[in-house]
Parts: structure tokens; C-alpha cells; sequence
């Protein structure tokens, strides 16, 4: 009888690297957000995969960077602790806008957090759609030849390819053990956390500029009512007047737009009906406040 494997997987590289393509394509359905703009996500986030002979939690991670502000160092704390507590590291290397791999490989997160720990590394060259064969099995051979990686990967995470491979050697490189979570359980977030998700990838959809980066949500009420659209009540918090401003824009016609995409996608998430309900607030500097960000829950990683 085949034993069973369980272990943890972080998914670490730049930001819009594919980390979430990666994941969402993992695990066969949407999960976490996906955007052409950088540093889309802000916190580790699980992906529950259970087959018959293993259970593999991904942990979706900020993309690596330098940090400007403490919302940032947060986010890299989150991305080290994931590190330090995974079985196997996913690193993921976008070959369309870093081949060599040095702006991912001298980058001072993955020369302090990464490259230095002791757990089996994958390397996920990801993009090779965008290359000829011939420079995939060149760079598959270099990055080999430093010896760091377990397992040197060719995919396409928007294409799902050669995922199968990547699934296959993760499970080689996880324990024996029983499983985590339910096999019924596909995240460890609630339905909270996913609705607060929904409208900030909605505000990434349709606002330019600093706009999405000075936003943060907050689910003020989430009630499931019998007989009746469940009532979710959102306040999206900004650093100023004037971007309050531009989220409600003219008439109030930009919140309304907004309003109307993010209930249609939380609609679709959930298989049911809801009201949304959409307040914008200003709290100054709060990517920078230790308070502000401990009450939305980005507390220091141990």
C-alpha cells in the first residue's frame, strides 16, 4: 500500500512573476488575485490540493522586493516566514523579463531568506512560451549547474504546462505523513477574506497609478440573510482626500462601476446572491501606520 505525503509548498519570486497564475492553475480553480500590475499580492495565502496519495498546501507569497513603506515589510515578513516554514520552495524565475535571473538571484530577500536555508528548492522557469527551445535547455542547464536546486522546471503557468512534473516532484520532496485539512478544504480563508479580495482585484482592474496600492479593505458586516441577498458591507480605505475622490469619481459613477463588478465576481464565488455595499474612508499614511496595520491583520511574522 502506497504511503501517504503531506507537506507545505511556498511559491516565491518578483513581483508578477505568475506566483498566482501558478497557483489558481494548481489547483484548478481561482483562488487567489491575478493582475498585470506588480505586488497584486499581499499575504501568504493556503491552497489546499488533496488527491488519493498526498496533500500538498501551496502558500501563495508577496512578490520579493525592497521595501518602501512598513505595509511593505510586512509583506516580506510574511514571504520569509512562509519560506522558513515550507517542506519545499517553489521559486519562481519569469524568463520574459528576468532570463539570467539576477534581478531575482541578487535580489537581497532571496540572498538573505532563500538561497542560504536548507529546504529542497524547485526552480520554475515560467514564460518558456515566450522563448525559443533551444535558450530553455541552455538556461535549464546553467541554473542546474549551481547546485542549488533540487529540480530545474520549464512551465507555463498561464498555460498550465508541465505542471503535472512540477506536482510530481514536490510530492517526492514532501514526508510521509497524514494530511492537514479536510479533504473537502481548499483554503484556510474565509468567505470574508475572499469578498475583501474580490473588490481590491476590481480596484486593481480599474484604477491606474498609486490608486490600488494606497487601498486596503475592510468587511465592516457580512451577513447571511434566510429569504433574502446576503448584505456585505465594505469600507475601502485610502491615504487621501483626493483618492477618495477618484474612487467615487464624477456623480459617483467610478464606485457605482466598481460596485457593480465586484458583486457580479463575489456572486460568482460564492453560488449566491448578495447586496454590497461600498464606503470609501481616509486614513493618512496608513501603509505606514504600526496600528493601522495591526488591526488589518498585518501583524509581525514570528
Amino acid at each position: 500500500m502506497e504511503k501517504f505525503k503531506a507537506g507545505y509548498a511556498a511559491i516565491l519570486g518578483l513581483p508578477n512573476s505568475g506566483k498566482s497564475t501558478l497557483l489558481n492553475a494548481l489547483l484548478g480553480q481561482k483562488l487567489n488575485i491575478v493582475s498585470d500590475k506588480p505586488q497584486t499580492t499581499r499575504r501568504k495565502i493556503l491552497g489546499i490540493l488533496t488527491e488519493k496519495n498526498y496533500q500538498i498546501i501551496f502558500i501563495d507569497t508577496p512578490g520579493l522586493l525592497k521595501p518602501n513603506y512598513l505595509l511593505q515589510q510586512k509583506m516580506m515578513e510574511a514571504a520569509a516566514a512562509a519560506a522558513k516554514d515550507a517542506d519545499v520552495l517553489l521559486i519562481i524565475q519569469d524568463i520574459e523579463n528576468d532570463f539570467s535571473g539576477n534581478n531575482l538571484f541578487h535580489q537581497q530577500f532571496a540572498e538573505e531568506n532563500l538561497l542560504k536555508l536548507k529546504t529542497p528548492k524547485i526552480l520554475l522557469l515560467n514564460k518558456v512560451d515566450l522563448t525559443t527551445q533551444e535558450k530553455i535547455s541552455s538556461l535549464i542547464e546553467k541554473q542546474q549547474s549551481k547546485n542549488i536546486f533540487a529540480k530545474v522546471i520549464p512551465i507555463s503557468a498561464k498555460h498550465s504546462f508541465n505542471l503535472t512534473e512540477v506536482l510530481n516532484s514536490i510530492v517526492e520532496l514532501i514526508p510521509e505523513q497524514q494530511k492537514y485539512f479536510p479533504d473537502d478544504e481548499l483554503t484556510d480563508e474565509n468567505e470574508r477574506f475572499f469578498a475583501a479580495e474580490i473588490i481590491r482585484e476590481k480596484i486593481l482592474e480599474q484604477f491606474s497609478e498609486e490608486i490600488p496600492y494606497s487601498c486596503e479593505i475592510q468587511i465592516e458586516n457580512f451577513k447571511e440573510r434566510e429569504n433574502a441577498k446576503d448584505f456585505i458591507q465594505a469600507n475601502i480605505i485610502v491615504e487621501k482626500d483626493s483618492q477618495k475622490a477618484i474612487i467615487i469619481g464624477k456623480e459617483g459613477k467610478a464606485i457605482k462601476k466598481l460596485g457593480e463588478t465586484a458583486r457580479k465576481s463575489i456572486e460568482e464565488f460564492l453560488q449566491r446572491e448578495v447586496f454590497l455595499e461600498l464606503r470609501v474612508k481616509v486614513k493618512p499614511k496608513w501603509r505606514s501606520n504600526e496600528k493601522i496595520l495591526k488591526q488589518f491583520g498585518y501583524s509581525k511574522e514570528k
